[in-house]
């Protein structure tokens, strides 16, 4: 344990799995991660209630048969592609089922090939006056299977942090090939409430603008207005939409919200995340603000001409962005 003032990280074993537990005991909040399982944080816990929703014992049983939960990583791209290829720097990458993909409803590739990656290292966790902190790193490029789907040589470094209430998700990127390496990774957090039931929690949507969707759920190109109530009802219908053209305060950050009758959960997200995708579908207990670097099927959009704020690194270049998770009247 690494005790400082206010803030502690432990990391320890829990039924075989190691997990790194950060705890802020002037806000009762502990975050616990599970670096072998895609580094994933499966618990926020305010008060001994988990904001986020895990529908499982502990990490071991998620282990064995995970399932999207918790705030899990979707790279090297987010959502889906509206094929078995894609496109960057004008050339055409095939991906080969052979070696594993994760497929939506409709046979189409959906959220990259890390989400539950056993392949991160925890690099340091601890604390100081400030925080609590836990960074563990991939490195994409030492993996044969990864660079046959994904030919651009990159280390991924994620920290959480865990300040005054709110968990803080830094994730950085660093290409190491030769070639600028497009930038569509995404966040796909799941929320619960507990003092009033799915039909009477409310939304903020801070976007004015809304992606066409076609019947597969991949954009067409086209924007629409976001005609939502603020707040807007989840009794309504589900939510299932890709968002752009996010609300931003003077400090960058678009801050999205879930609340019941007094709790209420915030995600703010940073500059470098123009994209928010809310998924909330009927007959769930949970809501998901997505923190997104692109629209989905970003890479293939790009090369048609109808996406045109597709980010890139440069070799040698760097891409760093963050969100942050805050909780209140749990």
């Amino acid at each position: 344990m690494t005790p400082s003032s206010n803030y502690s990280a432990r990391r320890t074993v829990l039924d075989g799995v190691e997990i790194v537990r950060l705890a802020d005991a002037a806000s009762r909040t502990e975050v616990s991660i599970a670096p072998s399982v895609g580094n994933m944080a499966y618990e926020m816990s305010v008060a001994g209630k988990n904001a986020l929703w895990f529908p499982y014992s502990g990490p071991a049983a998620f282990r064995e048969n995970p399932s999207m939960c918790g705030v899990p990583f979707l790279a090297p791209w987010a959502n889906r592609m509206d094929g078995d290829a894609y496109w960057a720097n004008g050339k055409r990458y095939l991906l080969n089922p052979e070696l594993g993909l994760h497929r939506d409803a409709h046979g189409k590739p959906i959220h990259g090939l890390l989400r539950f990656s056993p392949a991160w290292t925890l690099e340091a966790a601890g604390s100081d006056a400030h925080c609590a902190y836990a960074t563990s790193r991939l490195d994409f490029w030492k993996h044969p299977e990864m660079m046959a789907q994904f030919p651009f040589a990159h280390s991924i470094a994620m920290t959480h942090r865990l300040a005054s209430g709110a968990l803080e998700v830094e994730t950085t990127l660093e290409n190491l090939s030769n070639d600028p390496m497009p930038v569509a990774i995404g966040y796909h957090p799941y929320f619960q409430l507990h003092d009033a039931p799915r039909g009477q929690w409310k939304a903020h949507l801070a976007a004015r603008s809304r992606a066409v969707l076609d019947d597969l759920l991949i954009p067409t190109g086209e924007l629409e207005p976001a005609l939502f109530g603020d707040p807007h009802p989840l009794a309504a219908g589900q939510l299932d939409d890709v968002f752009t053209d996010l609300v931003r305060g003077p400090d960058g950050q678009a801050v999205f919200w879930v609340e019941g009758e007094r709790q209420r959960i915030e995600v703010a997200y940073g500059p470098k995340y123009p994209v928010a995708v809310v998924y909330a579908p009927d007959g769930h207990d949970f809501i998901c603000f997505e923190p997104m670097a692109a629209l989905t099927n970003a890479f293939n959009l790009a090369h048609a001409g109808l996406y045109r704020e597709l980010q890139s690194i440069p070799p040698g270049g760097r891409w760093q962005e963050s969100f942050r998770i805050s909780v209140s009247g749990f």
